[in-house]
């Protein structure tokens, strides 16, 4: 089937999300690559510093245009926080929609994303304006967005592993835990001592538990779904992986009488990139590498009153930039899953 091109541009297109963003893209059947921008490497063939790109993206590496851009359909911002609440309302203003994978629109409360995020918000008129592209969450507003906060990628594995748990009342929503692992893509493509493979191997520590900029989102998610404030310690992980982030989430069931298998495939039963697992499975990191997809099993250990969650996606993927062209096609009226419907890599 023939589609109408969308005109694409990628704002920061030399981190690990933005070279996802053109795998995916490259394959897009509606995709047209126009600009892809750099401050640092502009002039660089994207294939010269991507080779998996070669011979599928011929573009080179340019600095930020704001014509070259505003004449896209849509722009996606793969850059750094702080970058898109700068730029964002000039596209806009041209017509452009726009994606931003950071997290500059994804908290409603201004005055807490500044605290989180120390600095000052630029544009926090844009903040009401912005769709949280969650699609399993808020499909049809996004559909109808001209900009869209995508998820984190904690925050996508969190708020789909409770999601059921909390729309059907069940459980006690004082003490939520979310116990999460990442792999060291998770911290960007950038040279710091923690990710350096002789600091990263072998080796398994938790970090951020004093606090972490992805809790103000996920607190902010799961009370939209609970319809009231909930209480929520995030303890998130590094390890010695490249990709995949697992989420072991606890929760106090206060209706025994619940069927939790049969809740969560009832609420997931239409979601194509939502697989929950039958009952008793362990889903692994590895089973979601390079797919849009999210994998959920849910358990309740001896029949006792602590629900316990495993819900695990690709970071780069469901987590960031396969999330991203999923509400590029909500937002374009395309398939949900077109040109994001691969099978996990194994092994």
């Amino acid at each position: 089937m023939a589609y109408q091109p969308i005109r694409i541009g990628i704002v920061g297109g030399t981190g690990y999300t933005g070279v996802e963003l053109l795998r995916l893209l490259a394959a897009h059947p509606a995709a047209e690559l126009a600009v892809i921008t750099s401050r640092k490497d502009a002039g660089m063939p994207v294939s010269g510093m991507f080779p998996n790109l070669r011979g599928r993206v011929d573009l080179t590496f340019t600095e930020p245009d704001v014509k070259a851009l505003t004449a896209c359909d849509l722009v996606f911002f793969a850059t750094p926080n702080g970058i898109a609440m700068q730029e964002a309302a000039e596209l806009l203003n041209a017509g452009t929609r726009v994606i931003d994978l950071a997290a500059d629109f994804r908290i409603k409360d201004i005055a807490e994303w500044e605290r989180w995020y120390g600095m000052t918000h630029a544009s926090p008129q844009l903040v009401a304006q912005a769709v949280y592209g969650l699609p399993e969450v808020n499909r049809e507003a996004i559909r109808k967005a001209l900009l869209v906060a995508n998820p984190g990628c904690y925050p996508t594995a969190v708020q789909l592993g409770f999601m059921p748990l909390l729309r059907a009342g069940v459980v006690a929503t004082e003490a939520l835990i979310a116990d999460c692992k990442s792999g060291v893509s998770g911290a960007g493509r950038k040279a710091e001592i923690p990710a350096l493979m002789a600091e990263a191997a072998d080796n398994f520590k938790a970090y951020g538990v004093p606090g972490h900029r992805h809790l103000p989102e996920i607190r902010q998610g799961l009370a939209a779904m609970a319809a009231k404030p909930v209480g929520l310690t995030f303890v998130p992980h590094l390890t010695p992986l490249i990709r995949g982030i697992h989420a072991t989430l606890y929760a106090r069931l206060t209706d025994p009488s619940v069927d939790l298998q049969s809740l969560f495939e009832q609420t997931y039963a239409g979601e194509s990139f939502v697989d929950v697992l039958p009952a008793g499975s362990h889903p692994e990191t590895r089973s979601v590498r390079g797919a849009n997809t999210c994998r959920i099993a849910v358990h309740r250990p001896q029949g006792g009153d602590t629900v316990v969650v495993l819900s695990a996606i690709d970071n780069l993927v469901k987590g960031a930039a396969g999330q991203a062209v999923q509400n590029m096609n909500l937002m374009f009226g395309l398939p949900e899953t077109l040109g994001i419907d691969g099978i996990a890599l194994l092994p």
